[in-house]
């Protein structure tokens, strides 16, 4: 039977996976919803105008949520499909656009009901990398604790 913790992991991963599939693809192309796609298109232009530095880089509105977009759909395939470290990477990459989309709402005096979903999934997603890692550490801290104590049985 496997534990609760990987059974949390394997439904957050799933889960967040397949929301940032939703929303990467929305950012990306209007056939699962214009309105939605159109109004990412306008915060975009809010976003790159309230940047005045993406533009001496080069980087349009468009191109910035289509990174954004692209970043999401792909990090969301490896959470949801890909099987052990990618996960992990793709869960930071995805904090960090979380983390950037903050920002950018923030910049543009976004009322929090406009930005709550960011805010919630950048915590599921800081949720699933701690308890990722905590399963991980655990083994390791177990077996150096068994050491230790064989260790000191043997001096004895």
């Amino acid at each position: 039977m496997a534990s609760p913790r990987t059974i949390t992991i394997v439904a957050l991963s799933f889960a967040l996976g397949l929301f940032f599939v939703f929303m990467g693809t929305i950012k990306l192309t209007p056939r699962l919803s214009k309105d939605a796609y159109n109004e990412m298109k306008r915060a975009y232009k809010s976003y790159a105008k309230a940047l005045p530095a993406l533009k001496k880089m080069g980087i349009t509105s468009v191109l910035l949520r289509k990174i954004i977009g692209t970043l999401e759909v792909g990090c969301g395939v490896v959470l949801t499909l890909v099987p052990g470290k990618p996960k992990d990477v793709a869960n930071f990459l995805l904090l960090l656009v979380m983390l950037a989309v903050l920002f950018f709402h923030q910049l543009v005096g976004d009322p929090l009901k406009r930005y709550a979903h960011a805010l919630v999934f950048g915590i599921l997603l800081t949720c699933r990398l701690l308890i990722a890692r905590q399963s991980e550490d655990r083994p390791e801290r177990e077996e150096r604790r068994e050491e230790q104590i064989n260790a000191q049985e043997k001096n004895k």
